[in-house]
């Protein structure tokens, strides 16, 4: 689908405890990534064994391609990250617990050491964050689970590239590679809005300047029409949004608003429905995302990495598409108080100071 699937969800793999997060979960986390760690093969070995499946060297090529590309044209890390390869033998490599109050579309919040307070708990078991998931259900918040393609560790360690990348096209991809690299080429604590978006932009620039650099027109034209559908679904979200929002905020009993909620939902996916029969000819992509429930979790994640995606994409603008000055505007923005910074970024007219 979307890159609102295409969370960092990071492992903590420093010592200490922080908040109510127990030993527990910072044992899966560890455990869960050292397995991935373990279990490394360096992808230019696989390009070079002819014992390999084919398939599996050409992946491993096109993956190779798009690392450099990443470093020589984006000025992303050079480092070891996405240069070695791990079949995780499952669809998801992590799955990312999120929650919200029922009468609201904010977000709950978690702190880690090192990474800050993030808007979701990542498990490397499904069925751990399931049943944490069940446990903050019952204490009456919306709750929404997703299977994870992708994570970083922000550089602290040598992320692999892994099976779950690799169930797509080539702009899929790299515009993984390039996202999770942006969290390592730059990331501010406690602002995961502000951090998803930059890496968004990063990605969405990235596959784009790709994609024309090789002259491929006609995988160009997919992904424009890819990221066209995309802003579709995101205007129908930001329409239902707007909606609860005034629900919520009403002095109606929490019966009513429970009603008035249940239709809104019922409302935007009818409206889904036009759109994809209408203007997408029939483009059942997003089917899977309205077949499931729909809470106020679910909405506030898609909102959480793609509200401030504009903002970014003009200041990209404004540095001529400059990465280098891109990603220099950003740290400076970036570096200013939390209060400061939205303001800073949406009016932002130039590329320096």
């Amino acid at each position: 689908m979307g890159v609102f699937v295409r969370f960092a969800v990071a492992a903590v793999l420093v010592a200490g405890l922080s908040g109510c997060t127990g030993i527990s979960y910072y044992a899966q986390s560890v455990n869960g990534h050292l397995e991935m760690l373990s279990a490394r093969q360096p992808v230019a070995k696989l390009v070079d064994d002819p014992s390999q499946p084919a398939e599996l060297r050409a992946e491993m090529a096109l993956a190779s391609d798009i690392r450099r590309y990443a470093t020589d044209e984006l000025a992303l890390p050079d480092n070891a990250s996405y240069r070695s390869y791990v079949d995780t033998g499952r669809d998801a490599v992590t799955w990312a617990v999120f929650a919200a109050p029922e009468f609201s579309l904010v977000p709950q919040t978690w702190c880690f050491p090192v990474f800050g307070c993030v808007p979701y708990r990542g498990y490397f078991s499904r069925d751990a964050a399931i049943e944490f998931a069940k446990d903050v259900r019952d204490e009456g918040m919306d709750v929404h689970v997703t299977g994870i393609t992708a994570y970083s560790t922000l550089g602290w360690f040598s992320d692999p590239l892994l099976n779950t990348m690799f169930r797509r096209d080539e702009a899929f991809l790299a515009s993984l590679v390039f996202h999770e690299l942006a969290h390592q080429r730059f990331y501010v604590r406690n602002d995961t809005a502000f951090n998803e978006a930059f890496a968004v932009t990063v990605e969405t620039s990235g596959v784009r300047k790709w994609l024309k650099d090789k002259g491929d027109a006609a995988a160009l034209g997919r992904y424009e029409a890819e990221l066209k559908r995309e802003a579709d679904f995101l205007d129908l979200i930001a329409e239902t949004r707007t909606e609860l929002i005034g629900i919520y905020r009403g002095a109606d009993s929490a019966a009513e608003k429970r009603a008035a909620k249940a239709a809104a939902i019922d409302r935007l996916r009818a409206r889904y429905r036009r759109l994809r029969d209408g203007r997408w000819g029939g483009y059942a992509g997003y089917d899977a995302w309205f077949d499931t429930p729909i809470n106020n979790a679910k909405l506030a994640a898609t909102a959480v990495y793609n509200d401030l995606v504009p903002a970014f994409v003009d200041l990209f603008e404004v540095c001529s598409g400059d990465y280098p000055k891109f990603y220099e505007a950003v740290r400076r923005i970036g570096a200013l108080d939390k209060t400061k910074r939205l303001a800073a970024l949406k009016a932002a007219r130039r590329c320096g100071t």
